[in-house]
């Protein structure tokens, strides 16, 4: 047994800390008597040391399988920092060149190295069995051990071959296994048990910290467009100059593209994605540890492992694939304790998005990828505080109602009575002997009779419709309700088996026995990109007056609300407070055209409620846009007035019919006058009267939406021709245009 003092000695000695963190101490004493560990600890936990300090305190050299070269270079760079010895750490990877590689052989085999860093792939490669058997290992440790799951969020086939070649290594050199110790900063229980099986490690010690990073503030905004993301997050850097931050984004595109954006608006920022070249990558990533860039943005190639304390802010301009991965890039925030900013920007055209991506995975491959992702919904659409929510997928408890340092807690929405439905939802689980998974229960209590419920003839069960009124008064209670009573232990979820619903014992005295139970509904997330939006500053009761002046405005004007100003403007203008006529101009919708025509009763408003609520406005800030979208628009525009017809237009910009409709639907919405009539006005393109049937629906309606305004004019495809959205794209830019701007 390792006495605690002298362990506290070599800790002051190499890494300059007085006492341990957690159960530090105790995992480094479990691991040095031999034995195998399992530790599950956030990001900024201090995992890093427990097998740093155990490897420089015992015999030989301990293998450390890590799965990125950029985390690598990180670690050796830090624990070779910690000596005054040359080589005490090395990586080996495919990096290196033969020279380099023999150096870190000749380190390893004279004794001089305590911590060797490999890829799964360097591990698993029977070439490199004789050199891992040449040499005494002290102990493996697996990190970022939730690669090893396929339910954990960065899933990777090597990992599954670690335990079989340690078994191999240790067989070469005629010994027993050395330890194992596993680490991990996020991991359910399913996950946590998958990489057991998978290490050969189900006796392992469990040392679980708490998830809780009290210093992280959790928001969730409403993703509009892009542009308007875009905005909302250079607005949000400006606030935060000179503090380092991450911003990850689903698609290589979109890293380079913001990037770019970001760097003409006056920020070091810089690009990072697995297309770069290694040598730009690991440039990048000095530069964001030497503080010379503040910004990274990133696929989530980046930051995995990553030891940068002061990280203030990391922003997901998509929402992320499972809770698993977005917990553990938001944790690379504030990992000192200090502030730490985590911001999510959703749509449900993500989680479309993400669902493509796994069409060509197998049927067991295609089940996880969705309940996670259902998972991440969840999360993203809840009122109820994130950080309960949070805590509660990984399986811990969170015994306050109230956070204060999340949107939902410092914005809290009316709790609503739920006793009923919570009883429905309790009883129709039971009636189907808890074989059933969510959407399931919920389609049973509204009464909706799928071919599925008829299947099973739980149709004619009493428990069929039990729900009807209820939905009719909160249409869209239901999933708030089992995800409440799921955080409240009545209810739990079998991710093995479908994620069928099961009911607690206290689900079970619940049924006999209820109680007052409330819920807080879940906020509406529309696809639209005209929406009023979440965004985290909106003014509430500025919005409502100003959508009350809309209307007001429209009826002066005798149009319809929509064409006056869209929604997200009143959203942008209750958000930023623009008392003149420069600042109403960087809201998005509002060209010079609508601005004169429309914008000086709403100035009035909004100066003079800034006045009478004591309001502060934060100087509005402007954001400079890409040069290549603005001439691509100006082409546009260019070739409009020149009387080109649209589908020759977009074949000269190398884009789609849609694509082309898009690009001048942005154009009318900030505020242009863009005149098509020359091509509506042939009877080959639409007819004369169906085109005025629409115009004139569009005059009369409360709603600019597509899908209305094809079910009510009746609008159908044109054989060879277009397609009815089509047709009722093309009226209402020609209707805004003429009306609006």
């Amino acid at each position: 047994m390792i006495k605690e003092d002298n362990l506290t000695i070599q800790l002051k000695h190499y890494f300059g800390f007085d006492s341990f963190k957690g159960d530090q101490a105790a995992i480094i004493r479990n691991l040095m008597d031999g034995n195998d560990c399992f530790v599950l600890m956030p990001t900024g936990g201090g995992k890093s040391l427990c097998y740093q300090l155990s490897s420089l305190m015992m015999e030989g050299a301990a293998i450390v399988i890590s799965p990125l070269i950029a985390l690598m270079k990180n670690q050796v760079d830090v624990v070779n920092g910690l000596t005054e010895e040359s080589g005490v750490a090395h990586f080996l990877n495919s990096s290196l060149t033969r020279s380099a590689i023999n150096q870190v052989e000749d380190d390893v085999r004279s004794g001089r190295t305590k911590l060797l860093y490999v890829a799964p792939e360097s591990l698993n490669k029977e070439d490199n069995l004789e050199f891992f058997s040449s040499f005494p290992i002290s102990f493996f440790a697996i990190d970022e051990a939730h690669c090893i799951s396929e339910w954990g969020h960065d899933f990777r086939p090597e990992y599954r071959n670690i335990r079989p070649t340690i078994d191999k290594i240790a067989a070469a050199r005629h010994e027993k296994r050395r330890p194992i110790i596993a680490l991990t900063a996020t991991a359910t229980e399913k996950v946590r048990s998958d990489i057991r099986k998978s290490l050969g490690i189900t006796d392992a010690k469990d040392f679980k910290s708490s998830f809780n990073r009290p210093n992280l503030y959790y928001e969730v905004r409403q993703k509009v467009s892009e542009d308007d993301t875009d905005s909302q997050i250079i607005r949000f850097l400006k606030l935060q100059e000179g503090k380092s931050g991450i911003i990850y984004c689903l698609s290589r595109k979109k890293v380079e593209e913001l990037s770019k954006k970001l760097q003409i608006n006056g920020f070091k920022a810089a690009p990072y994605h697995a297309g770069l070249d290694t040598d730009v990558r690991t440039k990048t990533q000095d530069d964001f540890l030497r503080e010379d860039i503040d910004i990274i943005v990133a696929t989530i190639a980046f930051g995995m492992g990553i030891d940068k304390p002061d990280v203030r802010f990391v922003i997901h301009y998509d929402i992320p694939k499972s809770l698993e991965g977005y917990y553990q890039e938001t944790g690379r925030a504030g990992r000192d304790g200090g502030e730490g900013m985590c911001i999510a920007f959703y749509s449900p055209k993500d989680l479309k998005k993400l669902e493509k991506f796994t069409d060509n995975k197998g049927e067991a491959e295609k089940e996880i990828g969705r309940q996670l992702l259902e998972e991440t919904k969840a999360y993203a659409e809840t009122s109820v505080c994130r950080r309960k929510f949070l805590l509660h997928y990984f399986d811990e408890e969170y015994d306050k109602d109230n956070c204060e340092n999340c949107d939902n807690c410092r914005h809290p929405q009316k709790p609503i009575d739920a006793q009923a439905a919570l009883i429905a939802i309790l009883t129709s689980i039971k009636a189907v002997k808890e074989n059933f998974d969510q959407s399931y229960i919920i389609d049973l209590v509204k009464g909706r009779a799928t071919d599925n419920i008829v299947r099973h003839g739980h149709d004619t069960l009493p428990e069929f419709g039990i729900g009807m009124v209820i939905t009719q008064q909160y249409p869209s209670i239901w999933n708030p309700v089992i995800r409440q009573a799921m955080i409240s232990s009545f209810i739990r979820k079998d991710v093995e088996n479908y994620g069928h619903l099961k009911l607690t014992s206290q689900g079970r005295a619940y049924i006999k026995s209820p109680k007052p139970f409330t819920v807080v509904l879940d906020k509406q997330f529309d696809e639209s990109e005209d929406n009023s939006g979440n965004a985290s500053a909106l003014d509430d009761k500025l919005y409502k007056l100003l959508k009350g002046l809309r209307k007001d405005v429209a009826r002066k004007h005798n149009l319809p609300p929509y064409v006056i100003f869209q929604d997200i403007s009143l959203t942008l203008m209750a958000t930023s407070y623009p008392e003149t006529m420069d600042e109403l101009l960087q809201i998005q919708g509002v060209g010079q055209g609508k601005a004169k025509r429309f914008g000086a009763p709403f100035l009035d408003l909004i100066s003079d409620y800034c006045e009478e609520n004591c309001i502060e406005r934060a100087d509005m800030m402007r954001v400079i846009s890409l040069p290549n979208k603005s001439k691509k628009k100006l082409k546009i525009i260019e070739l409009i007035d020149k009387r080109i017809p649209l589908d020759e237009i977009a074949k000269s910009q190398g884009c789609s019919y849609d694509e082309l409709l898009d690009d001048i639907e942005s154009i009318v919405n900030s505020g242009m006058k863009v005149d098509i009539s020359y091509y509506l006005n042939n009877d080959e393109v639409i007819d004369s009267d169906e085109m005025t049937d629409i115009y004139d629906y569009y005059r009369g309606s409360e709603t600019d939406d597509i899908d209305d305004a094809i079910e009510e004019v009746d609008i159908y495809d044109d054989e060879n021709g277009l397609t009815a959205e089509q047709k009722a794209r093309l009226v209402l830019i020609k209707f805004l245009s003429e009306e609006a701007n």
